[in-house]
């Protein structure tokens, strides 16, 4: 019997849940991996996907969850290291477990998600982790297909509803160094219909696709973006990257710290698109704009609109 399952490990995260959700949508017979397989969404009012519990780090476990498989896609994503949880484990070994299981499993195609600007000599450990992650699956499954999203947004992201909760809790809003740093930010949605789109797509093997939004913003013009679309005036504050960074050495004692010191090295620097890879606009996907998106991303609040 032919394989006809798509498998999406980490298909109960942010990015993963979208994922699922599109390709089952366009009528794909999906299955989650994941290890809480029991966070899976329903996608439908009459079906839900697959699932099975998995851990990347356990290659027999991975194994098993490829049964089947005619498409993967690595949607598992650890931001913050905790205990035996770490980038190393996750982004490198566990990335690794899942190519050698994809290419003994005689699997079609695999996407893999990983970050623009991934380099293996960053001074961020999950910056590098990423890029060796990219290095061990194209070793194991050549073919595969690299993708790298900018920043992602939409409900429930950890982009605008941090900057909204902060802006409505404080009048004062800290900018990282100046706010100058410049994004790309993406929506969900259209990054897991570019995923989707690239599994049909003979011509994205062995690609590098980089997938960023309508425009390129600076920091501070996506926080002003979310204040006005709140109504709020807030001071923003620029806050040297040295103060972050201590900042951050202090929180780390914390067992889930806010803040981490690859966060900040991450907002040090560009975060766009090179168009010489494979964008939204060559899989022929518009991509949303976070102005007109704010609504939908942001629930509006109780009370109406909030105080100037």
């Amino acid at each position: 019997m032919p394989a006809t399952v798509v498998t999406v490990f980490g298909g109960t995260g942010f990015l993963g849940s979208a994922i699922v959700r599109t390709l089952q949508e366009q009528g794909h017979d999906v299955r989650v991996a994941a290890r809480r397989p029991d966070r899976t969404r329903t996608v439908t009012d009459t079906r839900s996907p697959q699932s099975v519990r998995v851990d990347i780090r356990d290659e027999a476990s991975v194994q098993a969850a490829l049964d089947g498989s005619r498409a993967v896609v690595n949607a598992v994503g650890l931001y913050v290291e905790r205990g035996a949880d770490t980038f190393e484990s996750v982004h490198v070994q566990g990335a690794a477990n899942l190519a050698r299981g994809a290419a003994r499993a005689d699997v079609e195609r695999l996407v893999h998600i990983s970050g623009i600007g991934v380099e293996s000599a960053s001074p961020s450990a999950y910056v590098r982790a990423r890029a060796d992650g990219e290095r061990v699956v194209r070793e194991c499954f050549p073919d595969a297909t690299l993708v790298r999203p900018s920043v992602l947004f939409g409900p429930n992201d950890a982009l605008l509803s941090t900057i909204d909760t902060i802006s409505r809790l404080s009048p004062v809003f800290p900018l990282f160094g100046g706010g100058t740093t410049r994004l790309q930010p993406v929506y969900v949605g259209d990054v897991a219909e570019a995923v989707a789109r690239i599994l049909d797509d003979e011509k994205t093997r062995a690609a590098v696709s980089e997938l960023g939004g309508e425009r390129v913003l600076t920091y501070r013009a996506i926080i002003e973006a979310v204040l006005a679309h709140r109504g709020r005036r807030r001071l923003l504050l620029p806050v040297p990257f040295g103060v972050w960074v201590l900042q951050a050495k202090l929180l780390s004692v914390l067992p889930n710290p806010p803040l981490t010191e690859d966060q900040v090295v991450l907002m040090r620097d560009d975060n766009v698109v090179d168009e010489r890879t494979v964008t939204l606009s060559d899989l022929g996907i518009t991509p949303g704009d976070l102005e007109t998106l704010l609504p939908l991303c942001l629930a509006p609040e109780a009370g109406g609109p909030t105080e100037p």
